[in-house]
């Protein structure tokens, strides 16, 4: 049942799946160089957990609401470019304010859980490969997609303070362009493919 295979996958795919979610991490970092270790958590641990849930919710479409999942994914790229193009250009804009010029704001919990949604949407469809697992399995695979986000998106968070730290940058004009540049990619992956 959970053969060596099964854990080498679901690593694999949280890996995968964690890209976005990593490159939004270096921008939140950018734009806080001054974040603690709790927040660092708080943020990684946002997207480790929506990371868990999209593919756990997909696996529990395709087994109970079918026609359902088949909608949703001719839209994530859609949802992904306005989501990430808003936080974006808000980020930017933030940046740009006489008010932000000692550093940019952390980011808000409703932000954070926009951020979140935004780069675990595409997971949704990580329930279609995963679909022969039983529910204990998708939920296992889920935990360890989760916890390898997690884990990714903390690397990711003392590299962007590292980085901030080296470079004499406006943090939150490059943590902008960085989440408008995914929210193109994630549309045209989703578009394309």
């Amino acid at each position: 049942m959970f053969g060596l295979s099964f854990f080498v996958t679901s690593l694999a795919l949280g890996a995968g799946l964690a890209m976005d979610a990593f490159s939004v991490s270096i921008a939140d970092s950018l734009r806080e160089p001054e974040m603690t270790r709790s927040r660092k958590a708080l943020i990684a641990g946002t997207f480790g957990v929506f990371q868990f849930l999209m593919p756990v919710i997909g696996w529990f479409f395709v087994h109970e609401l079918v026609s359902v999942i088949h909608v949703l994914t001719k839209f994530t790229p859609w949802i992904s470019l306005i989501l990430l193009l808003y936080l974006g250009i808000k980020m930017i804009k933030e940046g740009n304010d006489e008010d932000n010029a000692q550093g940019g704001k952390p980011v808000k919990a409703g932000e954070l859980i926009v951020q979140g949604i935004a780069t675990s949407i595409d997971a949704l469809s990580v329930g279609f490969t995963i679909s022969s697992y039983t529910a204990h399995m998708a939920l296992i695979a889920g935990l360890l997609i989760g916890v390898t986000t997690f884990v990714l998106c903390l690397i990711a968070l003392n590299a962007g303070h590292f980085i901030s730290g080296r470079f004499k940058v406006k943090e939150t004009t490059i943590g902008g362009i960085i989440l408008i540049i995914i929210g193109i990619k994630v549309f045209l992956d989703g578009v394309i493919f």
